[in-house]
């Protein structure tokens, strides 16, 4: 096994402490303790070492899409979400009809079980197929349907081993049974949904417990109809994702959402197959997206996901909505480890953690990662 040292800052139990040694074992870490002077045997870090990033809503980067269910494009995925810091992701899939999900699902179980360097596949997100076609965004309306219970029985079964998040619209019929009846097996997202503020609250109390995207394809906040927004920023316990790219939301409500959800935002990237490439044109289904200034737009000017990576959503969380960096980090890291069911291994420099690490530079610039104690390069 494998034994590497490296000491520098690093945020460990939520701040930023000095002299610290991380020492890795193979693909965990075996110690982390405060030591002033530094062993000679130790990698001495410029910046500042963060847990991986966890992204748990992540559609495709390079090329790949994993609705394509194509190993390939999957593993390009990873690698470039990895090369951004991103050392644990949820692999999130659009509306698309049973055969193809069912294929989507098998495929990303395949290569689980034989993963790539990069970043680690720990959970599948459906972002769909039971969701409101008024609120459907870039989503195939044609593959928007209600809910069907032994269609999504057979999607769990296609990939039993792996942790399952599913987005829904409370109003649509069927979804109370679904959420009621796999609850317990599935953490169940509120999001293109064109509900009011009660239905929201309603599906909470049957057993969802996060937000998809937090104030895009949904109800906004008014002070007579609080509407979805209103039911995640008021409920207690509820996680909710931020696209932090200064494009599917203003800075300041990044903001004021960090403020009143503390410790329930989650910094998500919704990326598209378009990520990592250069401005141009490019498909989801059958639809042209156009990628230009930091923005996946169809033609008719709806967003399409985004271009956006975890450590430029770190940025801009710091500065454009001018979010402490010691709050900002655990919505990257811990939180949404939390939310895709892997906080007992991923998201802190922990002792018996995995070895997933990042040195930020004092631009929140990625400088080096690890995934399970290998080093990527570029």
């Amino acid at each position: 096994m494998t034994t590497k040292r490296i000491h520098g800052r690093a945020f460990v139990d939520g701040v930023v402490r000095d002299d610290v040694l991380v020492t890795i074992s193979g693909t965990v870490i075996s110690d982390v303790e405060v030591v002033a002077q530094r062993p000679p045997d130790a990698d001495k870090v410029s910046g500042v070492i963060v847990p991986g990033f966890v992204d748990a809503h992540v559609h495709g980067g390079d090329g790949g899409d994993f609705t394509d269910g194509d190993a390939d494009g999957i593993g390009r995925i990873v690698r470039l979400h990895a090369r951004h810091g991103t050392t644990a992701l949820a692999a999130t899939t659009l509306s698309a009809s049973p055969e193809r999900l069912r294929s989507a699902v098998g495929a990303i179980a395949e290569f689980v079980k034989s993963p790539a360097p990069g970043a680690e596949i720990c959970a599948i997100h459906f972002e769909g197929p039971y969701l409101s076609p008024n609120n459907a965004g870039a989503q195939d309306r044609a593959s928007i349907r209600e809910a069907d219970l032994t269609e999504f029985a057979a999607l769990l079964d296609s990939g039993p081993d792996l942790n399952w998040m599913m987005t829904v619209a409370p109003e649509v019929n069927g979804v109370r049974r679904l959420v009621e009846q796999y609850s317990d097996r599935v953490t169940f997202s509120i999001g293109h949904t064109a509900g009011d503020y009660s239905d929201a609250a309603a599906a909470l109390s049957w057993g969802a417990s996060h937000f998809t995207h937090l104030f895009n394809a949904m109800t906004g906040l008014h002070h007579r109809e609080p509407g979805t927004v209103g039911a995640a920023l008021a409920s207690a316990h509820a996680t909710a994702e931020l696209i932090a790219d200064g494009i599917h939301v203003h800075p300041a409500a990044l903001r004021i959402a960090s403020q009143a959800m503390r410790r329930r935002t989650v910094l998500v990237t919704d990326a598209m197959r378009a990520c990592g490439l250069p401005d141009g044109t490019y498909k989801l289904y059958d639809y042209d997206v156009v990628v230009a200034d930091g923005a996946a737009r169809l033609t008719n000017g709806v967003l399409a996901g985004s271009v956006l990576t975890m450590d430029r959503a770190i940025q801009n969380m710091i500065e454009l909505a001018g979010v402490p960096f010691e709050v900002v980090i655990p919505m990257a890291t811990s939180i949404p480890a939390r939310v895709i069911g892997v906080a007992d291994r991923k998201g802190q420099i922990e002792k018996g953690f995995d070895a997933d690490l990042v040195v930020l530079s004092t631009r929140f610039e990625v400088e080096r990662v690890w995934a399970r104690g290998r080093e990527l390069t570029a």
